[in-house]
């Protein structure tokens, strides 16, 4: 069982690099961090070293880290994943369902948008869709659960009805229509396992450096544009600090909200 009975164990997918490991980061980096961070993504490999870059840095003790395998697209991996949770902890005080892929319709076939969809959503949909049914049970054990799932703007109905938005022509269907689903998780989320008292929350983490868009430097940074993924990172803090406690069952971003 936990040796962490005295810190929160918090559950970060897509962890090792971009915004999951910045939020890592931000949540393990506090003096006397009250909580235990659990990096999950599927390569070891990759955890092992997001794991290692962050020690590397003095102000994180190597004890309120640990890593576990999760392939969001294998039911065996989740399960697995779900149960490493259960003996190591008994319970999880956060999920954060960080893990998306952005998946370019490199032609404009029928086959690279079936390729496109399919893809995008068995990650970005059904993959947090299943990761947070199978972590449910431990999220209940918690006194104070919180549930976030990390959206974006472009799956906001609201805001893609907005013409007016910089990005209104850039098309990314499966990409949107994913985080589209991913806002009906978070709001069934919160209607039923809000009952049970999970505080269940949709962010947008803006414009911010991720691999998710390429692994170049300007696909990273997007041509500079993109922000520090630690602006992410300190708005999910504020929400396990109960900043945003005000706004459980919406979609928030750090200056507000956006319509679903």
């Amino acid at each position: 069982m936990s040796a962490h009975l005295n810190q929160r164990i918090v559950l970060i997918t897509g962890a090792n690099s971009g915004i999951g490991y910045a939020t890592a980061k931000v949540l393990a980096s506090k003096e006397s961090s009250p909580y235990h961070v659990i990096l999950a993504g599927r390569s070891p490999e990759k955890l092992q070293a997001a794991q290692d870059s962050l020690v590397s840095d003095k102000t994180i003790d190597s004890s309120v880290l640990s890593t576990v395998t999760l392939d969001l697209t294998s039911i065996a991996s989740i399960r697995a994943a779900a149960q490493h949770v259960t003996d190591k902890h008994g319970r999880l005080d956060a999920l954060i369902n960080n893990a998306g892929i952005y998946v370019p319709n490199k032609d404009d076939t029928l086959e690279s948008l079936e390729d496109e969809l399919t893809r995008t959503f068995a990650t970005n949909t059904t993959g947090p869709a299943l990761v947070t049914h199978a972590f449910a049970p431990l999220l209940r054990r918690s006194s104070n659960p919180y549930l976030v799932y990390v959206s974006s703007a472009l799956g906001s109905l609201a805001e893609a009805s907005d013409t007016t938005r910089p990005d209104v022509g850039l098309q990314a269907l499966g990409y949107r229509v994913s985080k589209a689903g991913m806002s009906m998780l978070a709001i069934r989320g919160h209607v039923t396992l809000g009952s049970e008292g999970v505080k269940v929350l949709a962010i947008c983490p803006g414009l911010v450096e991720s691999n998710l868009r390429g692994e170049s430097e300007a696909a990273r940074t997007y041509g500079g544009l993109a922000a520090d993924p630690a602006i992410s990172g300190r708005l999910v803090e504020d929400i396990l600090q109960g900043k945003r406690d005000g706004d459980l069952g919406k979609f928030v971003h750090k200056g507000g909200l956006y319509g679903w």
